[in-house]
């Protein structure tokens, strides 16, 4: 009866975990400790399981992150999230987890602290009140609230509405039209003037390591490097994030995942993960969409 209980929460822990660390295996790992935790308590002496197990998951999550950020400042290139793949059969709340964690929204709460980022994703993402994320990091409602109402000032509006998907998927298929034909005009004329691509290889495989701006030099770049691709890579059109982009692999191994941010009809932001450590988690047979 007690794992039937952590169970029923796991989706959420995941996402809370997720949304909380932008990285899916170090979610899972946080999540599995916190199941070590619930599985080493008696269950009927807690009031509210969500409850502790919200508390116990984000508690983790602050203390993971917070280990983690002097990695990340000395992280070789521009730093993105793990991308969350979902297929069309997965949870449904695993894919509305996705949806409302965007990697445009990931990249932004990096600019907040462990707590300042806890209080955000448990209000404005998860939908909890005050009084519970109150108890959750230890601090007052109205502490909380200020503390939302500064996080959000902070994070901005990193996304400008998902567009429909029809049209996400028109700019996806003319991206990848462009690059297997070679099209450095072609690629351009879906491209924003001001379009800006973020690509992160972590030192460990071939990336720009700064952020590049402009329609021209990213559409040449994204060509150019297009070209050196392995003959036998094939890409799969994914929801990643809740939002349609490219899942490349070979043989199986997932070896980039690419997302677009879209305004008026043309692509204004790309992100490109490459790093191998933040794409291990997909490798397995083609998600399917």
């Amino acid at each position: 009866m007690s794992e039937e209980v952590f169970e029923a929460h796991r989706p959420r822990l995941v996402g809370i975990a997720y949304g909380m660390l932008g990285s899916v295996m170090d979610a899972e790992d946080v999540v599995q400790d916190a199941y070590l935790r619930w599985a080493g308590i008696d269950p009927t002496t807690v009031d509210s399981p969500a409850a502790f197990l919200t508390t116990v998951t984000t508690r983790l999550a602050i203390d993971r992150l917070r280990s983690a950020q002097h990695r990340r400042e000395a992280y070789v290139g521009p730093w993105l999230p793990e991308p969350m793949v979902t297929a069309a059969d997965d949870p449904a709340e695993v894919v509305a987890t996705a949806e409302r964690l965007s990697m445009a929204l990931l990249v932004a709460l990096e600019r907040l602290n462990p707590v300042e980022r806890a209080v955000f994703l448990l209000r404005d993402v998860f939908d909890y009140d005050y009084p519970a994320i109150a108890d959750v990091v230890d601090k007052s409602p109205a502490n909380c609230r200020q503390i939302a109402s500064r996080a959000r000032e902070r994070v901005g509006d990193p996304s400008r509405g998902r567009p429909l998907e029809s049209e996400e998927r028109r700019l996806a298929n003319a991206y990848a039209a462009a690059i297997l034909s070679r099209d450095v005009a072609g690629l351009a004329r879906i491209l924003a003037d001001d379009v800006v691509l973020w690509s992160d290889g972590g030192g460990k495989t071939r990336a720009a390591r700064h952020p590049l701006a402009g329609r021209d030099r990213v559409a040449k770049y994204l060509v150019s490097v297009s070209q050196q691709a392995p003959d036998e890579t094939t890409a799969e059109l994914v929801a990643v994030n809740g939002s349609l982009g490219w899942l490349a692999t070979i043989g199986g191994a997932a070896m980039a995942v690419i997302t677009f941010e879209t305004a008026e009809g043309l692509v204004t932001g790309i992100r490109v993960v490459l790093n191998p450590d933040k794409l291990s988690h997909l490798d397995s047979e083609p998600v399917g969409h």
